[in-house]
């Protein structure tokens, strides 16, 4: 069980992690909380009603990492617009389905990056140091969801756009300043691949 999840008897997983690997993964959940923030315009003291028809942004996140986590939904990389008018139109699609959609969206990301906090808080220390840590299938959908952003964000500090980069990440030298982002990265995937192979199993 060190280092990868696994199946629990009657659905959810397990996963065994010292005390650095909460730490790590914690304080992540805590920044990724911190980034997404309450979203613009949100007002947690406005009527929950109104606050949830308000509409949302309608512009992309400056931050590439927000970017990352909120894309245009219309946007196709692998397919530039064959006219101007094209451009237009997807830009007038995405904004629109962001102003319905990004609230939303922020909120369940906070809620799966939440989920990672409050389940490694509630753990019980083992005699070694660090802990099993056990999670209903509900809870862990939301860890897969919360290591994914966890990823993506990373992913967008290091510039990672396809697997070529990711294949360059094992080849950099130890005195790079990256290094420590890129091992994070590199475990978190190593988790995310076995909870998704733990949940389809």
């Amino acid at each position: 069980m060190p280092g990868h999840f696994e199946p629990l008897p009657g659905g959810g997983a397990a996963v065994a992690l010292d005390d650095v690997e909460i730490s790590i993964i914690r304080s992540l959940a805590v920044q990724l909380m911190e980034l997404i923030g309450p979203g613009p315009g949100a007002d947690t003291s406005a009527d929950p009603l109104a606050e949830l028809f308000a509409d949302g942004p309608s512009e992309p996140p400056a931050d590439p990492v927000l970017r990352r986590l909120f894309p245009d939904a219309y946007s196709d990389p692998e397919k530039a617009p064959d006219s101007p008018a094209e451009a237009e139109e997807r830009r007038a699609h995405s904004a629109e389905f962001r102003r319905y959609t990004e609230n939303d969206l922020r909120a369940g990301k906070r809620e799966n990056a939440l989920t990672v906090i409050r389940t490694l808080d509630a753990l019980v220390p083992a005699g070694e140091g660090g802990a099993v840590l056990e999670l209903s299938p509900e809870e862990s959908r939301k860890w897969l969801g919360a290591l994914n952003d966890l990823r993506l964000a990373i992913g967008a500090r290091l510039e990672i756009a396809d697997e070529d980069d990711t294949d360059l990440l094992y080849r950099l030298p130890d005195e790079d300043p990256r290094k420590p982002m890129v091992m994070a990265y590199l475990w978190l995937g190593g988790l995310q691949e076995t909870l998704v192979t733990t949940l389809m199993s």
